[in-house]
């Protein structure tokens, strides 16, 4: 493989320095470097992350793939700086046996724009009665560490803990979708002022806390490993902070439009905000960033939903839920938590590569920008701002939030063990 040397960035946004890679790793770190045979990446002014790594993405695929393939899903995650990312389990059929998770393992290996880490169900068909295959989807070639029926709770406590128990033997990790499905029966959007006032059916923020609430304790009784996914409400974050103030082994995670969008802007009763969980408050969101910026909050995960036209462009009851966010994310957090003093760079690549890969236990990611570490890297343009275009988005789906609105920020180059995949904002 050719050697590249990224000349001149902002490592970490700590000092300035040169980059060599070569082949797959990074070969020297200093300033001055002599570029040799490399070529050469004019990246002055620019900062230069770890690759990132997302612990919750829907690439649709076996069953969706008129929303995402695992093709065009990778495509966006090296847009948006990803270089690995986990794939959740509600396909068609659903990821809950060996031969599902190898088979978009495999999919992801041949993609060869970013590592796909499957996640396996929990449940047998997401249906809450039956463990599915945990051991033979960890013993697998796709190496399963982490189990979620995300989209559906896990709501009967005899079958958490009995997961719990079992992942426990491989140091597996359950990410919960906290959601307590009697107390969102025919909810519609955030339980609050706005949803009187619209006449929709709240989604009420006990519905998340008290399953959370229970999923800690079990964890803790188990002494086994819980994660929790896209936590909304402040009530949330108190609940996680005491936890790990026991030292129980308890994570969260935080979307990016939960630290900018609320609930305000389902007035516009425009689909694309329909999301589960809901868009919260302005005192939710203030709560989520301080928690990510405190640490009580591990990391940021896209929860890239994407739908096709139709399943969006209806009315709110019949819309689909979900966003997609691969390829903006690491403009939301810059947007939210750097420009806002919340983050620095060093903090951005703690909470969007080093806690994601650690608590997916994802081998060769989230690793220090240093000689002999694998040349997975996503180089930014901080001063970069423009408005969001989905109509040029590598997604197949269009479904953002974003359209339209000015955003801090822009991927320049990715790049996956040594290959570029992203050059100058354009796939490789």
């Amino acid at each position: 493989m050719s050697k590249i040397l990224i000349r001149g960035a902002w490592v970490l946004g700590g000092e300035v320095r040169d980059v060599l890679i070569d082949g797959e790793t990074i070969g020297a770190v200093g300033t001055g470097l002599d570029a040799g045979d490399a070529t050469v990446v004019a990246a002055e002014g620019r900062v230069l992350l770890p690759g990132l790594v997302d612990l919750h993405t829907h690439l649709r695929e076996p069953g969706r793939e008129d929303s995402e393939t695992v093709l065009t899903g990778t495509r966006a995650a090296a847009v948006g700086g990803f270089t690995a990312v986990h794939a959740m389990a509600n396909t068609f059929p659903v990821a809950d046996t060996a031969g599902v998770v190898e088979q978009v393992w495999r999919l992801g290996r041949e993609s060869g724009y970013c590592d796909v880490q499957p996640v396996g169900a929990v449940t047998v068909g997401l249906e809450g009665k039956n463990l599915a295959e945990l051991g033979a989807m960890h013993d697998s070639a796709a190496q399963v560490r982490v189990f979620s029926d995300d989209g559906k709770c896990v709501d009967d406590a005899v079958i958490m803990r009995r997961a719990l128990e079992y992942v426990k033997a491989f140091d597996g990790v359950i990410a919960q979708h906290a959601q307590e499905p009697r107390l969102t029966e025919g909810a519609q959007m955030n339980e609050g002022v706005v949803s009187a006032e619209l006449g929709l059916g709240g989604w009420p923020a006990v519905a998340e806390e008290s399953i959370i609430a229970r999923d800690v304790l079990l964890a803790a009784h188990v002494g086994s490993r819980v994660h929790i996914c896209h936590l909304s409400t402040a009530g949330s974050v108190e609940l996680v902070r005491w936890a790990k103030s026991k030292g129980w082994n308890v994570t969260a995670e935080v979307t990016p439009h939960h630290l900018l969008l609320t609930d305000e802007l389902v007035r516009s009763y425009d689909p694309v905000y329909k999301v589960n969980p809901p868009l919260r408050t302005e005192a939710d969101v203030q709560a989520l960033r301080a928690a990510l910026a405190d640490g009580t909050i591990d990391c940021v995960a896209t929860d890239h939903a994407p739908h096709p036209h139709e399943d969006k462009d209806c009315e709110w009851a019949a819309a689909a839920m979900g966003m997609v966010g691969l390829e903006t994310a690491l403009s939301v957090v810059q947007e939210t938590m750097v420009e806002t003093g919340l983050l620095d760079w060093a903090g951005v690549a703690d909470r969007m590569s080093f806690r994601p890969a650690r608590i997916g236990r994802l081998a060769g990611h989230g690793r220090p920008v240093s000689v002999g570490e694998p040349a997975n890297l996503t180089l930014v343009d901080p001063a970069y701002r423009g408005p969001v275009d989905p109509a040029g988005f590598a997604s197949r789906s269009r479904n953002t939030p974003y359209q339209g609105r000015e955003l801090p920020g822009r991927v320049t180059h990715t790049f996956l063990r040594g290959r570029a995949t992203v050059v100058d904002g354009n796939l490789a």
